[in-house]
C-alpha cells in the first residue's frame, strides 16, 4: 500500500491520468511483492468528510485538501487546490475505479493505492479478512488498527480519534513503503 507517498499525495496519486478507463479489478500493494484485490466499494453507514491530508515521504511534506464521500454503492475522493479548484477525482463503484485529473500533478501512486489506504482505515475488518494473504492479520486494539504480515511484522498502523459514536482515522503509518499521512478532519 504505497498509499499516498505524501499526505496530500494520497490523493494526488491521480496524477498522470487525465481520464482513464475504469480499472475493473482494483488491486493494491500491501508491501513489495504482495498484492491483493480491494474489498467491494460500498459501506454503511455512509459518510462525507472534508480533510486536510499532510503526507511525509523521504523527509518531504506535502498537504492537500480532499473531499471524501462513501455510501453503499461507491467511494469518491476529490482533491482541491488551496483556492478550491478541483485537481482530480477518483471514484470506485461496481464497474471499477474511474479517475479524472484537471491539473497536471507530480507523479503519484496509482488510484488503487490511495483507495486501499482509505478503505483500510474505514472499512470493517470483516471486509478485509477474506482478501488478506494467508497468515496476515488485521486487528483493532483501542485507538489503533494494525496490519501485520505472515511473519508478524507491522506493515500499516492506523490511529483513530473517537468523536461521539464515530471512530475517525487521524494518521496512517505505512512501514513497508515508508510514508505517513496525518488526517485533519475539517468538518468538526
Amino acid at each position: 500500500m504505497r498509499l499516498i507517498a505524501v499526505a496530500g499525495l494520497a490523493l494526488l496519486l491521480l496524477a498522470g491520468c487525465a481520464r482513464k478507463p475504469a480499472e475493473t479489478t482494483p488491486q493494491a500493494w500491501l508491501k513489495p511483492g504482495v498484492r491483493i484485490t480491494l474489498p467491494a466499494p460500498g459501506i454503511t453507514p455512509s459518510f462525507n468528510q472534508q480533510q486536510l491530508l499532510t503526507g511525509t515521504f523521504k523527509g518531504k511534506k506535502q498537504s492537500l485538501l480532499v473531499l471524501l464521500s462513501a455510501d453503499d454503492k461507491q467511494l469518491t475522493l476529490a482533491g482541491l487546490s488551496a483556492v478550491g479548484i478541483r485537481l482530480f477525482r477518483v471514484s470506485y463503484d461496481q464497474s471499477g475505479i474511474h479517475t479524472e485529473q484537471s491539473v497536471m500533478l507530480p507523479e503519484m501512486p496509482p488510484a488503487s493505492q490511495v483507495l486501499a489506504d482509505i478503505m483500510l482505515s474505514h472499512w470493517p475488518i470483516a471486509a478485509w479478512q477474506p482478501r488478506l494473504p494467508a497468515g496476515w492479520t488485521l486487528n483493532d486494539s483501542g485507538d489503533r488498527r494494525q496490519l501485520r504480515d505472515n511473519h508478524g511484522e507491522l506493515i500499516t498502523e492506523i490511529r483513530y480519534l473517537q468523536r461521539g459514536t464515530q471512530r475517525q482515522p487521524v494518521s496512517i503509518q505505512q512501514f513497508a513503503f515508508g510514508y505517513q499521512i496525518i488526517i485533519q478532519n475539517l468538518d468538526s
